[in-house]
């Protein structure tokens, strides 16, 4: 199986493996440092040694990072974008420390500066992020976006431009949030619908640059614009879609992890994986 969901790194990064193995997660998210400071505390070397013997109890490929929610790699503030950059090239590093494969970043606001000058920057901020983090292996990961305010990557076409003006594209994938595609106005509710929208993310950015997915049903209704993350089968969007994700063997490869509403025990996650499960249909033998 291919799903999980994002851990929390509270008492050690080791730690939020540990805490997806304990649950039957066969993918994990987590953030590589605080997400809400700049400032990243030194990884201990019993920590980097911990986090990479848990690793082997995962597939290859099915451990991401989520970068930080301050950083801003769109934004026209100078200042603002060499420390977005700057601490973005340092969580590569820590991903790379940690063997960790991908980086899921948001691609950034433009803050009033306009959609196309956005994207240029994105662009020429991950060239200079590759250039200071060359002949690393960690690769980004663009996530899908739900349109809010200046944020990018809402739209394919914006995700696309970003990754067509690149000069080390192969540095680059994207990780596909359902509840955010959904409030952006891509409708995934019926098979039909569904097959549609992952038809013009194929002609536009291409399925090979497709990486993860972000599971979360939307609070909010389609179109809405709005980041609101729901338990599977408690928004908008419902159950059924999820079935239609888990059942797609262009995606059985792919990792797939929860980022909906838990409470410490996890018990939120041990339910929607359940759920997920029961969706997945058997092979006929």
């Amino acid at each position: 199986m291919n799903l999980g969901a994002h851990m929390s790194i509270a008492g050690g990064i080791h730690l939020a493996l540990e805490r997806g193995r304990s649950i039957g997660c066969n993918a994990v998210q987590l953030f590589v440092k605080s997400s809400n400071q700049w400032k990243a505390r030194p990884l201990p070397a019993e920590e980097i040694s911990l986090f990479h013997e848990k690793a082997r109890e995962y597939r290859s490929g099915f451990i991401m990072g989520h970068s930080s929610y301050l950083i801003n790699i769109a934004s026209p503030d100078a200042e603002l974008l060499e420390k977005s950059r700057k601490a973005l090239a340092i969580e590569i590093e820590r991903c790379e420390t940690l063997s960790i494969p991908w980086l899921v970043l948001h691609p950034g606001s433009h803050r009033g500066a306009g959609t196309e000058a956005g994207i240029r920057t994105v662009a020429e901020s991950l060239d200079r992020v590759f250039e200071m983090t060359a002949g690393y292996k960690t690769s980004i990961l663009l996530e899908t976006t739900s349109g809010s305010g200046n944020i990018l990557g809402s739209r394919f076409e914006e995700l696309a431009a970003i990754i067509g003006l690149l000069q080390s594209p192969a540095r680059i994938g994207v990780c596909l949030d359902t509840c955010h595609i959904f409030a952006a106005g891509y409708d995934i509710s019926t098979k039909k619908d569904y097959n549609a929208v992952f038809k013009s993310f194929d002609s536009i950015i291409g399925l090979n640059h497709l990486k993860a997915f972000h599971l979360n049903d939307s609070k909010t209704p389609l179109g809405s614009g709005k980041d609101r993350h729901a338990n599977i089968g408690e928004g908008e969007i419902g159950v059924e879609p999820f079935g239609f994700l888990v059942n797609d063997p262009r995606f059985i490869d792919i990792p797939m992890v929860l980022e909906t509403p838990k409470g410490p025990d996890l018990a939120e996650d041990v339910e929607t994986l359940a759920l997920l499960r029961s969706l997945r249909k058997k092979k006929k033998s």
